[in-house]
């Protein structure tokens, strides 16, 4: 992104004192075949998001364990899924997504991958009715919370989480903040547009429009009855993450692994996840695995 540029913009969201109304996505499910095209693409190893795919898997790492049934609420196409299920090939994943065509994409991301440790199912994230209670190690959600309506489905979707976690589950949860400038959500949304579809850019503005605040944020994940930490990017919530304690450390395995992914990225697109990185350390989180 455009280094000074956004700091400025950073600056001023510090400054400013007026929320911003929350405006609710028209379309509360992705269905259209242009919508769901662009935003699959942006995760491919080339697309945009590609690095950020990466580290919300690094991220997660300390909450996921070898043998584990993770859940993965609004999995979407599985760009994110694929990444977390090729660095723990020793756990279960279960996508659910409430798009049949989502799905039916996701179902191609797997098998494109060679994953065998991945199952797809529709289902609503506010509830899960096709799960009991503790039955699940670990609950993930990245970047699906702001296409829910109200602050009253994201307080149902962590209960739900609360739920169907067993007593020493695990919990990652990454979303958009929602910013209190304007400028600033068409900074962010608008910043690579040559890089990116209208299609995509539309949608990236659209969701930051519908983003949580951080004080609703705090208080959903505090309606899951867990302890979830917060953390947001520095100077401005730009991004923010819930996480629960870590439940492993990484060994020397792992960190190789995440050091392969690492360099398997591009220049500009380690360029971009070091940036990432940076502005969560200066928000209190910092990387489980170091790269380079």
């Amino acid at each position: 992104m455009s280094g000074p540029v956004m700091i400025g913009h950073l600056l001023l969201e510090k400054l400013a004192r007026r929320e911003q109304i929350r405006v609710p996505e028209a379309d509360l499910i992705m269905q259209q075949q242009d919508q769901i095209a662009a935003f699959a693409a942006s995760g491919r190893d080339q697309g945009i998001l590609a690095y950020i795919y990466l580290f919300h898997a690094v991220m997660a790492l300390p909450v996921i364990r070898p043998g584990d049934t993770v859940l993965d609420l609004a999995c979407g196409p599985a760009n994110q899924l694929a990444q977390m299920a090729q660095l723990n090939p020793d756990t279960h994943f279960i996508g659910v997504d409430a798009s049949p065509n989502m799905l039916e994409l996701a179902r191609g991301t797997s098998a494109n991958a060679g994953l065998s440790n991945v199952t797809l199912q529709p289902g609503d994230i506010t509830r899960l009715a096709g799960f009991a209670d503790a039955s699940v190690d670990c609950a993930i959600c990245t970047m699906s919370l702001h296409h829910l309506p109200d602050t009253a489905a994201l307080a149902a979707t962590l209960r739900e989480i609360g739920r169907v976690l067993k007593p020493d589950g695990g919990i990652y949860l990454a979303d958009f903040g929602r910013l209190r400038r304007t400028a600033t959500q068409r900074f962010f949304a608008y910043d690579r547009q040559e890089l990116q579809s209208q299609q995509f850019t539309e949608d990236f503005l659209n969701s930051m429009r519908a983003a949580f605040s951080p004080a609703e944020f705090r208080t959903a994940l505090a309606a899951s009855g867990r302890q979830i930490d917060y953390y947001a990017t520095a100077l401005a919530p730009f991004m923010m993450i819930g996480r629960s304690p870590a439940r492993r450390t990484l060994d020397d395995s792992l960190t190789q692994q995440v050091q392969r992914a690492y360099a398997g990225l591009t220049a500009g697109q380690r360029r971009d996840f070091n940036n990432f990185t940076r502005w969560f350390k200066a928000g209190g989180l910092e990387l489980p695995s170091p790269v380079r």
